[in-house]
């Protein structure tokens, strides 16, 4: 089976670093870029197949970010990760879900839910069933 590829878009540089090596761990090739300006780039140059985007970041911000790729590519998986901000994660995790992000995820987050649900955006034709909420830091965008 031929590795996936992983976009991240993460803006600090030490959660960037640990998504690769986590990522890459599991088997992933793991592209990286520090904002959504060169996060569209890198895709666009390279796609992948599912993103991971931090939503508060500065330049082009996550928000931005999943709406542009939505836009371009409607079938795209997107993680959306956040710790906050201004206006607190959840604001931003519920206007990524609306933006189109199909999982997000409140940081910090435990790295099993998170390869969890990677594994279950890109198994899609699987059965696996969705990712332990047990942590309340993973929500799913059912389009409902």
């Amino acid at each position: 089976m031929p590795k996936t590829r992983i976009l991240v878009i993460e803006d600090d540089d030490e959660i960037r670093s640990l998504l690769k090596v986590l990522l890459t761990r599991a088997g992933h090739k793991v592209d990286l870029a520090s904002d959504g300006n060169e996060g569209i780039h890198s895709f666009r140059t390279n796609p992948a197949d599912l993103i991971i985007t931090d939503l508060v970041m500065p330049g082009k911000e996550g928000l931005e970010t999943i709406v542009d790729l939505k836009r371009e590519h409607p079938q795209l998986k997107i993680i959306a990760i956040s710790g906050g901000g201004l206006y607190g994660e959840r604001n931003y995790l519920n206007a990524a879900r609306l933006c189109g992000a199909t999982v997000t995820f409140r940081k910090p987050f435990r790295n099993d839910e998170l390869l969890e649900a990677v594994d279950k955006l890109l198994n899609e034709n699987s059965e696996a069933k969705p990712p332990a909420k047990s942590s309340a830091n993973y929500e799913e965008n059912t389009g409902e």
